[in-house]
């Protein structure tokens, strides 16, 4: 079986949102995956409704066999067992993983899009990216996650709370 490298950024801006994160990376690990790296956790100003609580954030390595959409079933059968609901975009969550990339996959379909399309726009998302893979590149945009954070727009702060916690 292949192993694929996988980057996933978590969030949670509800409850108790380190725990939060900690508890999806024990989930995550249960998985058939193998926890290669993670950031520190980041907090930031809520983006897109910026009106609720601010978000801790991490970024992810993993190592699995699991095809792409193998896997987003199961993370998002975490997020579910967790208490994540969907009710409109950029709402308060429990808890959110996403797959930012997907070894260099391109991947396109109503249910998944890898690289994830917002990477560039986001410094929540770049700065934990930085911390763990600053040379990966984007396997579009053909631009490593330094010089991508070097030019996002995103002017919201992205502070580190925690260094050590998984």
């Amino acid at each position: 079986m292949n192993k694929h490298q996988v980057f996933l950024l978590l969030g949670s801006n509800m409850g108790n949102a380190k725990a939060n994160l900690k508890h999806a990376v024990y989930a995550i690990q249960q998985l058939p995956t193998v926890l290669k790296a993670c950031s520190s956790i980041y907090q930031t100003k809520a983006w897109g409704n910026t009106n609720q609580a601010d978000f801790l954030n991490a970024a992810i390595l993993i190592e699995t066999e699991l095809n792409p959409f193998q896997l987003l079933d199961k993370l998002l059968a975490i997020e579910t067992e967790m208490g994540r609901t969907r009710n409109q975009k950029w709402e308060e969550r429990i808890i959110d993983i996403d797959i930012l990339f997907f070894d260099d996959l391109t991947i396109n379909t109503p249910d998944l899009t890898v690289p994830h399309p917002h990477i560039p726009n986001r410094r929540f998302t770049l700065v934990p990216m930085l911390q763990i893979a600053p040379n990966f590149m984007h396997p579009v945009l053909n631009k490593n996650i330094q010089l991508l954070l070097n030019n996002c727009s995103d002017d919201l702060s992205v502070t580190e709370i925690e260094a050590k916690w998984n």
